[in-house]
């Protein structure tokens, strides 16, 4: 598959998932949709190990790449679906689009990638102003939504240190075994919080929160992790970031369309400053996007 390819998938694929992830906890409650859709992608990514005919390294490092990969995708996951219950799913994307910030100051520390220039400075000072508006949209929705865009924030961390620490120790390991063997020790991870937090089997569910956590699990989860590990292999981790400055607006537009969600001036204001001072920051990766 080209770099390219891959890099269209994961911008479709993460632009509807904060819809889903909101849809996915009707019923059922976030921990409960959260756990479903980890359990299920992990039995589907064995399945495509076993079909594509490739080892799962169960050695040493392997498995502590595994356990980082774990940590970030529940440490970023269960945030984040913490915080859908209080913030809109469009929200969601805005805010997740600030990890090339992120990422690029972890990756300037750990992997001697482009350090910090005017430019991006300037950029980062941007993405600020505008986080600053979303914040302020928050305090409008109420204490909960601020708690719940600080979880989010949370989840961003994560996220790209996990992302980060992947690149540096990844070594030759097959980037779907990396997947499966992250999402494998993830699930255990979210069985443990759903016993913790509810522990009940919903009595019944909707329609659309099953097709939720499906499509959550296998393409959310199965395909797009498998298309953000390939690539994170092939680009420079700041650079792959940059999905998420492609996904905020897409996202927006399907709340406010699909799930009739209020999309205030301000957080439009918000996230044109965040998008812009994204650009801005990784306009030299940006432009170094591998075409094929």
């Amino acid at each position: 598959m080209s770099v390219s390819a891959a890099y269209l998938g994961v911008v479709l694929i993460w632009a509807t998932t904060p819809l889903a992830i909101q849809w996915s906890s009707e019923g059922g409650g976030f921990a409960f949709g959260v756990t479903g859709r980890m359990v299920l992608a992990a039995v589907l990514m064995f399945v495509v190990l076993r079909a594509l005919r490739i080892p799962f390294p169960w050695h040493r490092e392997a498995r502590r790449v595994y356990l980082v990969s774990a940590s970030g995708i529940f440490g970023a996951l269960f945030a984040t679906y913490w915080a859908a219950q209080y913030i809109p799913s469009g929200l969601i994307s805005v805010l997740f689009a600030t990890a090339p910030i992120v990422t690029s100051v972890f990756a300037a520390l750990w992997l001697d990638e482009r350090g910090l220039t005017t430019l991006k400075v300037t950029g980062i000072a941007t993405g600020i102003a505008g986080l600053a508006l979303v914040f302020r949209s928050g305090l409008n929705l109420g204490p909960h939504a601020v708690l719940g865009i600080l979880a989010m924030l949370f989840a961003v961390t994560v996220f790209s240190l996990s992302g980060v620490w992947v690149k540096r120790a990844g070594g030759d390991l097959h980037a779907l075994a990396v997947n499966a063997g992250g999402l494998t020790l993830a699930s255990l991870m979210f069985i443990v919080a759903w016993v913790l937090v509810d522990g009940h089997l919903p009595q019944r569910m909707p329609g659309r929160a099953i097709g939720s956590i499906v499509y959550l699990g296998v393409v959310g989860t199965a395909v797009g992790y498998s298309l953000y590990m390939y690539l994170l292999k092939k680009l420079p981790a700041a650079t792959l970031a940059l999905v998420t400055l492609l996904t905020p607006v897409f996202a927006l537009w399907l709340g406010h369309v699909l799930n009739h969600e209020t999309v205030a001036p301000v957080v439009w204001a918000g996230t044109a400053l965040v998008l812009l001072g994204l650009m801005m920051h990784q306009w030299q990766e940006w432009r170094a996007v591998p075409a094929g």
